[in-house]
């Protein structure tokens, strides 16, 4: 089995893989500093305490928009687990996919497993809407071609940064609203938060669609932490994938293992 991690900047999900099968999934923060030896018991107690034995693990990939959680954790992988080479997934990844931006090594390694997974999972035009820290959306060929994307504020940062700049207005859970109307303080926050996303969300794409460079419509998928949560509001996306980045890590892992097994 290989164990995938994912880096953003508020969550670190990881995911462990036999095969092409996913079996068991965590989320941690990101937020916490930590030091090789804490993240080594970090993902040893993780594992044991879904029942798997650490010693299962024969390989890793990180892809990690946080630099300086990557080499603690790939430190922590081959003390802790064994695995002495983590495939690091980043622009200078031979992976087969293609960016086709004007500045290819500033695209994140999220972006860069989406464009793996939904290109090698769909085979068809797609836009990846994935809704972490930031939202972002990414236009992927069906040939695994990036043809770049949009950044927007994700959901809690706007949450954040509105409460954080308005001294009366309280932290408040991000679930959807019973109505657009609010009728307290906490559900006109989720309303605006929640509604106002989605409304983003939608109309986003709904712009990406008429500046789509290619005759077919793309297929709109959405992933990441907040995806089954925003998902349901949102009338542009066509499926949920919540761990299309996962899978797209695993692919990386095979390929690279593959192109160093080859070479």
């Amino acid at each position: 089995m290989i164990l995938v991690f994912d880096v953003g900047n508020t969550e670190l999900t990881i995911g462990l893989f036999n095969g092409e099968v996913l079996r068991g999934h965590w989320r941690v923060v990101t937020e916490v500093p930590r030091t090789a030896d804490e993240f080594g018991v970090l993902l040893r107690t993780l594992l044991v305490a879904s029942d798997f034995k650490p010693d299962i693990v024969e390989g890793a990939a990180i892809a990690s928009v946080v630099p300086s959680v990557t080499a603690p954790l790939a430190e922590a992988c081959a003390r802790y687990l064994g695995v002495q080479r983590p495939t690091i997934v980043d622009a200078r990844a031979a992976l087969p996919i293609r960016l086709d931006v004007d500045e290819p090594m500033t695209v994140g390694a999220d972006r860069l497993v989406n464009t793996l997974a939904a290109s090698r999972i769909y085979r068809r035009d797609a836009i990846v809407v994935d809704m972490g820290t930031a939202t972002t959306f990414d236009c992927i060929t069906a040939d695994g071609v990036f043809l770049g994307g949009v950044i927007a504020p994700g959901l809690r940062t706007s949450a954040e940064t509105l409460t954080r700049r308005t001294s009366k207005l309280p932290a408040t859970e991000l679930v959807p609203p019973v109505s657009v109307i609010g009728k307290r303080t906490e559900e006109c926050i989720r309303a605006g938060v929640m509604l106002g996303a989605a409304e983003s969300i939608d109309g986003l794409v709904r712009r990406i669609k008429r500046a789509w460079p290619r005759p077919d419509e793309p297929l709109v998928i959405a992933t990441g932490g907040y995806a089954e949560i925003v998902a349901p509001l949102c009338q542009e996306l066509d499926r949920v994938e919540p761990f299309l980045t996962l899978q797209g890590l695993q692919m990386a892992h095979q390929l690279l293992s593959e192109t160093v097994t080859v070479t």
